[in-house]
């Protein structure tokens, strides 16, 4: 990872499916003085996605694909990307695997946070997972995107306990909140 310089922001590109509530974070960490990173595109693979509405909100370019035909979306992305010179993509709440094509071009440059505390529980349902086996901690963690799923190198993570009152949804909530401090703090740490 090129090291920051001066006051240079890294022109990034978040990609999300859902809500948005993890790029309006990195909405407002982008904001302050001594991030490292500008978001300068939002891309979705819906044009349902909630979090779109944040290009409005803050005045950032959006672009949106399906991925009924992966070749021709990433295609399209990636010419998107190269014309709006993006230099890092965060994943937040992206629903989509990239291909390893895809992942090559952006390699190490490409990260994503994931609501379990890897390698445990790699994909979907990860609060369900952590309850039923009855686990003590949860959490989240940030980490490059490598071609195999959930398994790049870990920046940083996050622990939450799980108390015997939690179920799924009062989990996620909990991990989400530690989420939205965990992302900006894994950013600093990439470009410093």
């Amino acid at each position: 990872m090129v090291k920051l310089t001066g006051l240079k922001k890294i022109k990034t590109a978040v990609f999300i499916s859902g809500t948005g509530s993890n790029l309006k974070n990195l909405v407002k960490f982008s904001k302050i003085k001594n991030s490292p990173i500008s978001i300068d595109l939002i891309f979705s693979n819906t044009s349902k996605a909630k979090g779109l509405k944040f290009s409005n909100q803050f005045n950032i370019k959006k672009y949106v694909s399906s991925f009924k035909n992966y070749k021709v979306a990433e295609t399209k992305i990636l010419n998107v990307l190269n014309k709006e010179n993006i230099k890092f993509i965060c994943l937040a709440g992206f629903m989509k695997i990239l291909s390893k094509n895809f992942i090559k071009k952006f390699n190490g440059k490409i990260v994503n946070i994931h609501p379990s505390l890897l390698p445990k529980y790699k994909g979907l349902d990860t609060h369900v997972k952590a309850i039923q086996n009855k686990d003590k901690v949860a959490g989240c963690t940030v980490h490059f995107v490598t071609a195999k799923l959930d398994s790049g190198k870990i920046i940083l993570q996050r622990e939450v306990k799980i108390l015997k009152k939690d179920n799924p949804i009062s989990l996620a909530k909990k991990v989400l909140r530690q989420e939205h401090k965990l992302y900006p703090s894994a950013i600093k740490k990439i470009f410093n």
